[in-house]
C-alpha cells in the first residue's frame, strides 16, 4: 500500500516543490522588474521637474517684458491724456476770458439800446408835438396832408416816372423780342414744312349733267342708298357740271368723295354696287388713316403711343383748320416745339409729345360735344398719356393755366405755325368781326377820336386830341388799350398799338 502510494507522495512532493521554486523565481523576477519600472519612473520625474523649471523660467521672463513693456506704454497714455488736459485747461481759460468779453459787450449793448430807446420816445414826442402844431398852422389833419403831399410829388414825377417806365419796358422788350427771335429763327431754320396747307373739297366734278339723273336714280333710290351708306348729303342741283358732298364728317365725306369718283368712272350707279364701292373706300381711308398716323409718329419720333392713338392721329389728315392740313400742322408744331425746348434747355420729348398731340381733339370734335382742348385732354386720359402732356395740350388755347413752361412753348409753336404766312386762310366774315373787335376797344378809351385796324389786324392806330390827352398821358393810353385787347381778345403772334397825338398849329398872313 506504501509502495502503491509513494509515487503519488512523490509526485505532489516534486509538484510543491515546483510550485515553491516557481513561486520564488516569480518574486525575483517581479522585485527585479519594479526596480527598473522605479527607475524610470524617476528618471521621468526628474525630467519632467526639469522642463517644468525651465518653463517656469521662460514665463517669468515673459511676464518680465510684458510688465515693462505695459510700465512703457502706461507712462505714454499718462503722458499724452496730461498734454490734453492741459489743452483742454488753456482752452477753458480762453472761454472763460471770451465769456468774460461778451458779457462786457452785451452790457454795453444792453446799455446802449436803452439810450436809445429813450432817444426814440423822446422823437416820438417831440414828432407827436411837432405834427400838432403843424396840424394847427395847416388846418389839415395828418392823413389829409399826406395825401396832399404824395398827390403833389406824383404829379411832378409823374412824367419823369413814365418815360423811366417806357425806357425800361423798351430796352427789355428789344433784349427779349432779339433773343425770342433767335430762338424762333433757329427752330424754324431747322424745319420746314413741305407743304403749308392741303385745301380739301367736297365737290366732284361730272362729265354731263345727264349723270345727275343716273346718280339720283329711280325714284331717288341711288342718291338715297349712297347717303344711307355714307352718312353725307349728297347735293345734286342746278350747278352745271358738279356734285356737292356735304358733311361734318371729314373721313365720311372722303369715303364718299372716293366711292362716288369710282362709281361715276365705272358707270354702273346701282345701290348694290354703290355698297361695294363705298365699303372698298371705307377700307381704303382706314388703311390711309392709319398709314397716316404711323408715318406722323416715326418723322415725330414719338414711337410710345398706342395702337389706337396712332388711329385717331391719323384722322387728323382728313381735318382742316383755315384750309391748313391738322395732321401737318401737328407735326411742325411738335419740330418746332421740340427745336424751341433744346434752344432754352427744357424737356424735349415732352414738348415734342405734347405738340403732335395738341390738336388731337379735332379728330373727334365733330361727334363729341366740347372744346377740342377739352375732347383732346379726355382722349389722352383714356389712354394713361403723361399728365404734364395732357396739361400742355389743354392749355394751348389759354382755356387753361399754364403749369409749366413746356405748355408755354407748345402755344407758342402753334401759334407760330399757323401765324406764318400762307399756312391758313381766314374767312371774310372772321377777319372783319376781329378787325371791328379791334377798332371798339380802342374807342372805348376816353378822348379817343379815330381808330384804325390795319395790316391784316396786326397793327393799330389811335388818334388821340392832344387838348383832351397830354404827351403823359398817351404813354399811359397806349400801354392800357395794349392791355385790355390781350386780355379780350385771342389772336396769333401780335398786335402793334401805335398812338398818335399830333398837334397842327395853323396861321394866316394876310
Amino acid at each position: 500500500m506504501i509502495d502503491s502510494l509513494m509515487p503519488v507522495i512523490v509526485a505532489t512532493i516534486a509538484l510543491f516543490a515546483g510550485a515553491l521554486v516557481g513561486y520564488y523565481v516569480r518574486q525575483s523576477i517581479a522585485r527585479k522588474r519594479a526596480g527598473t519600472i522605479e527607475s524610470e519612473l524617476q528618471k521621468k520625474i526628474t525630467q519632467t521637474k526639469k522642463t517644468v523649471e525651465e518653463m517656469l523660467a521662460k514665463s517669468k521672463e515673459k511676464i518680465e517684458e510684458t510688465e515693462k513693456k505695459s510700465y512703457s506704454d502706461l507712462e505714454e497714455r499718462q503722458k499724452v491724456v496730461l498734454k490734453a488736459e492741459n489743452r483742454l485747461f488753456k482752452k477753458e481759460e480762453e472761454i472763460e476770458e471770451k465769456e468774460k468779453t461778451v458779457n462786457e459787450k452785451e452790457k454795453e449793448i444792453s446799455e446802449k439800446l436803452e439810450k436809445l430807446k429813450e432817444i426814440k420816445k423822446d422823437l416820438d414826442v417831440m414828432k407827436e408835438e411837432e405834427s400838432k402844431k403843424l396840424e394847427k398852422i395847416s388846418g389839415l389833419s395828418k392823413s389829409q396832408a399826406k395825401e396832399e403831399l404824395m398827390t403833389k410829388i406824383e404829379k411832378e414825377y409823374e412824367a419823369e416816372t413814365l418815360e423811366r417806365i417806357r425806357k425800361l419796358e423798351e430796352r427789355g422788350y428789344d433784349n427779349y423780342e432779339r433773343k425770342a427771335r433767335e430762338i424762333i429763327s433757329h427752330a424754324v431754320q431747322g424745319y420746314a414744312l413741305s407743304q403749308t396747307q392741303e385745301i380739301t373739297t367736297s365737290s366732284i366734278a361730272i362729265p354731263s349733267d345727264e349723270i345727275k339723273g343716273r346718280i339720283i336714280g329711280k325714284e331717288g333710290r341711288n342718291i338715297r342708298a349712297f347717303e344711307k351708306a355714307t352718312g353725307v348729303e349728297l347735293i345734286v342741283d342746278e350747278t352745271p357740271g358738279l356734285v356737292i358732298i356735304s358733311s361734318f364728317n371729314p373721313v365720311r365725306r372722303e369715303i364718299a368723295k372716293i366711292a362716288l369718283d369710282r362709281l361715276l368712272k365705272d358707270g354702273r350707279i346701282q345701290p348694290a354696287r354703290i355698297e361695294q364701292e363705298i365699303e372698298r373706300a371705307d377700307q381704303e381711308i382706314t388703311k390711309k388713316i392709319k398709314e397716316a398716323g404711323e408715318a406722323a409718329v416715326y418723322e415725330t419720333g414719338v414711337l410710345d403711343l398706342p395702337d389706337k392713338l396712332v388711329q385717331i392721329l391719323g384722322r387728323l389728315q382728313y381735318r382742316t383748320s383755315y384750309g391748313q392740313n391738322v395732321l401737318d400742322h401737328s407735326i411742325e408744331v411738335a419740330h418746332l416745339s421740340a427745336a424751341i425746348a433744346a434752344e432754352i434747355g427744357l424737356n424735349v420729348s415732352l414738348c415734342r409729345k405734347a405738340g403732335l398731340l395738341h390738336d388731337i381733339g379735332k379728330a373727334l370734335d365733330y361727334k363729341v360735344e366740347g372744346s377740342h382742348t377739352d375732347i383732346g385732354g379726355k382722349i389722352l386720359e383714356k389712354f394713361n398719356i403723361d399728365k404734364a402732356v395732357i396739361s400742355a395740350v389743354k392749355s394751348h388755347h389759354e382755356e387753361y393755366p399754364y403749369e409749366s413752361l413746356e405748355a408755354r412753348i407748345v402755344q407758342a409753336a402753334d401759334q407760330i405755325s399757323g401765324a406764318r404766312p400762307g399756312a391758313r386762310k381766314d374767312t371774310l366774315e372772321h377777319y372783319l368781326k376781329r378787325l371791328e373787335d379791334l377798332e371798339d376797344i380802342a374807342m372805348s378809351f376816353s378822348g379817343t377820336e379815330k381808330a384804325y385796324a390795319i395790316q391784316g389786324g396786326r397793327e393799330l392806330r389811335v388818334f388821340v386830341h392832344p387838348k383832351d390827352v397830354t404827351e403823359t398821358e398817351a404813354h399811359k393810353l397806349a400801354r392800357e388799350i395794349a392791355q385790355k385787347i390781350q386780355q379780350e381778345l385771342r389772336y396769333p403772334g401780335e398786335i402793334k398799338v401805335l398812338l398818335i397825338r399830333e398837334s397842327r398849329i395853323i396861321e394866316y398872313a394876310k
